[in-house]
């Protein structure tokens, strides 16, 4: 064995840890995007909604949606 070569483990490691961040930066864009879609919903529907709420949580989406893809650009 190399030993200055990566263990096939270490490179299954990488691939898993990297699939993992992948997956988790879909799920808070998914999660951030849902939270304004209902947010919305709210508004538009007349309950009580506060403007601020509405564009921090368009702000948190827009910034896990840049975050996810930063990360894919960057792996592509």
């Amino acid at each position: 064995m190399n030993p200055g070569a990566p263990a096939s483990f270490d490179r299954r490691d990488a691939a898993r840890d990297e699939r993992y961040e992948r997956e988790r930066l879909r799920d808070e864009a998914r999660y951030r995007r849902e939270r304004l879609e209902l947010y919305r919903a709210r508004l538009y529907g007349g309950r009580a909604a506060s403007q601020s709420r509405l564009r921090e949580l368009e702000r948190a989406s827009d910034g896990a949606t840049a975050r996810l893809r930063r990360y894919e650009t960057a792996r592509s």
